[in-house]
């Protein structure tokens, strides 16, 4: 994550007033019979293009949208553009080219006040190149870029990277994305002390650079969903039929080798609710971590292992969250991640914790517990949040720091 000593400039002092305005937004959105079937992403970011437009920026929003292999009329940013339209209840054009003549009609056409979708980037290869000719060729549409696309930062492609480095473009952070980038710097750089991650999901695999930064970071660091599995292998426990990684049970010991070296406490499972299938209400019980039967897989945290987590939190003054703690998406295994999500929304309510979630499950999860809007902050960024919490340096946050040698830097506020 980048250093609280970085700078970034603040919408509040943009002069927006008759520009073009190219806005960085993700409207890769979930489809369903050909229209948006979850619009968390389009009403995170409509605050900024309402902002633009009301202070009579022209906004040209900058998208991608699914996978293409070049145009292809199933990813047109078309049906989307129309729920932007619902969404900021102000009309929203269309273009069918995102570079070249009608493109550029387009926003010649446009007023102080008028929103303008371009068509899907990636129906150019050159997007995910981030080739320099394609970005100048989107920079040229507009005098002013705004980047309000967290989710996307994790990517160095043309309009969200190259835009910046091949262009005098001014580059302000969105509304979207200056929380994203407040929340995770008081998550990281200035956090109320102890700290506590929870990690949870299927794989250890995927989440190694995580936890190794996490340990340097955290207080206490809580493992839970099937990647638990692994480390309670690596203690010596019998998991049945559960999900675990044997080829990285050495490195779930190594792990907690370096958390006793650290001082850091890890907080495994002590019991477990196992199925013999999973499947909605599927027979189910609650055992001891040391007593999972041959045929048992285990798909949620038991009640004692709910209440130690709670208590954890009570102790805590910062709160990391990434990934679930069970088979959340079949009950009765949502039960320990619903439960955990509910005493960290009271604690955050109450004053007594600073919460951050993100991930693309841990928000399916915290939605179904009907928390998210209880937590300090909920990211949707997904890749983003978790290279982020992994200490890695985002490409589409880089590009918006303001250098500290720049003449811009006395010409413009900056936060």
């Amino acid at each position: 994550m980048q250093s609280s000593r970085q700078s970034f400039r603040s919408l509040d002092d943009a002069d927006v007033k008759g520009k073009r305005v190219l806005v960085r937004v993700d409207l890769n959105v979930p489809m369903q019979d050909g229209k948006v079937s979850d619009s968390t992403r389009i009403e995170e970011i409509a605050p900024t293009i309402t902002e633009i437009a009301k202070k009579g920026g022209k906004v040209i929003l900058l998208s991608h949208f699914g996978r293409p292999k070049g145009p292809d009329p199933k990813y047109s940013l078309k049906p989307v553009a129309a729920e932007v339209a619902k969404i900021v209840n102000k009309p929203v054009a269309f273009a069918e080219h995102c570079v070249g003549p009608k493109a550029e009609r387009a926003i010649a056409a446009m007023k102080n006040g008028d929103i303008l979708c371009l068509e899907n980037t990636r129906f150019h290869p050159e997007e995910e190149k981030n080739d320099k000719a394609f970005a100048k060729q989107l920079a040229a549409l507009g005098d002013i870029f705004v980047d309000d696309a967290f989710s996307a930062a994790h990517r160095e492609h043309a309009s969200n990277t190259g835009i910046v480095t091949v262009s005098d473009l001014i580059a302000y952070p969105g509304r979207a994305m200056r929380a994203e980038i407040d929340a995770l710097e008081k998550a990281f750089e200035r956090p109320q002390h102890p700290v506590t991650a929870i990690v949870g999901g299927a794989k250890v695999s995927t989440k190694l650079d995580l936890l190794g930064n996490l340990l340097e970071k955290v207080e206490t660091l809580v493992i839970g969903g099937a990647m638990a599995n692994t480390f309670l292998v690596a203690l010596g426990k019998k998991v049945g039929k559960s999900l675990y990684e044997n080829d990285l049970v050495d490195t779930a010991r190594d792990i907690m080798a370096k958390a006793r070296a650290r001082n850091r406490e890890i907080v495994l499972p002590v019991d477990a609710v196992v199925a013999q299938k999973l499947a909605d209400h599927a027979p189910s019980r609650v055992v001891s971590v040391d007593n999972v039967g041959p045929a048992d897989m285990i798909l949620d945290i038991g009640p004692a292992t709910v209440e130690q987590v709670i208590s954890v939190l009570a102790r805590s003054k910062t709160l990391v969250w990434n990934g679930p703690f069970g088979a959340f998406e079949h009950e009765p295994f949502d039960n320990g991640t619903i439960a955990v999500a509910e005493a960290a929304a009271e604690l955050t309510a109450a004053g007594k914790l600073v919460s951050f979630a993100g991930g693309g499950d841990t928000v399916a999860a915290l939605n179904l517990a009907s928390v998210k809007s209880r937590l300090t902050h909920v990211s949707t960024g997904g890749g983003a949040f978790l290279e982020s919490l992994e200490g890695k340096t985002l490409p589409g946050v880089k590009v918006l720091v303001v250098p500290q040698t720049s003449p811009a830097r006395k010409r413009d506020t900056v936060d």
